[in-house]
């Protein structure tokens, strides 16, 4: 009888799976045969999906772009203009992913939505790109960030020797690559301590210059636009720089399948 029904589920192109003893069903079983599927599993909870997008937002850019803003632009009332700018265009791009993310319940990030909407071919040489170009130097600007910053009370006297400060950046990258392989839990939990760390980092920068403001001390204001002369070709790079400090709202929906309830 066993036999009967190997060659017949072999005849039909399908399979058989046996119990939890391993006994396969017989041409009279009622049991169905079922396929285990391969899921990822949903531990990402609200707290952890906000550290995440906070996490990855604030970052080595805000400490970076300002300079090149100002640089860029000449004057500190062009430089606000463009932060405001670059502001509302990445909450345009936040909005627009939060509706990506719960139409389309995959993780991926752009290159589901591409394989979605233009087929398997641009998905697969955005993916190639974003492998080979975009991500690695992306890592590697906010790593050797993360280890100047790190080694900087360190070498107060003196510059900061490069051969330390690419040592120190390849631990942090072997370190979240090893916690990220270990487990989806602890990479979470770590991710929003540090992500109160950021927060503090930028209070300490926020809330002493709103104090010196309400002391009275707004003399770049007054003239908020003379300054250096700027040229307008310097104005694209000042957008770049505003809109890296600002990058980040994309990467949960990179995990969007391990997110317990994506619409909220």
């Amino acid at each position: 009888m066993v036999r009967k029904s190997v060659v017949s589920a072999i005849s039909n192109g399908g399979y058989l799976q046996g119990d939890a003893h391993g006994h396969l069903p017989t041409m009279g079983s009622k049991e169905p045969l079922e396929q285990e599927r391969v899921v990822l599993k949903k531990k990402i909870t609200l707290l952890r999906g906000i550290s995440i997008i906070i996490g990855t937002i604030i970052g080595a850019g805000i400490f970076i772009s300002p300079k090149g803003v100002l640089q860029n632009t000449g004057s500190v009332g062009m430089s606000l203009i463009v932060w405001t700018v670059c502001g509302i265009l990445s909450l345009f791009g936040a909005l627009s992913y939060a509706e990506l993310g719960t139409c389309i319940k995959k993780s991926g990030g752009h290159y589901t939505y591409i394989l979605e909407v233009f087929g398997p071919l641009p998905a697969f040489v955005r993916v190639w790109v974003e492998l080979l170009i975009i991500r690695p130097a992306a890592t590697a600007v906010i790593s050797l960030a993360f280890g100047r910053y790190i080694l900087e009370p360190f070498f107060i006297q003196c510059e900061i020797p490069e051969l330390a400060i690419k040592l120190i950046t390849a631990v942090g990258i072997t370190t979240v690559m090893v916690l990220n392989s270990m487990s989806v839990s602890w990479s979470a939990r770590i991710q929003i301590f540090l992500t109160f760390c950021k927060l503090t980092a930028i209070l300490i920068i926020i809330v002493p210059g709103i104090m010196q403001l309400i002391k009275g001390q707004t003399e770049h204001f007054r003239n908020a636009f003379s300054g250096n002369d700027a040229s307008i070709m310097g104005l694209p790079l000042a957008f770049y720089y505003g809109m890296y400090a600002y990058a980040g709202w994309f990467y949960l929906n990179f995990v969007t399948e391990e997110v317990e309830n994506p619409e909220k």
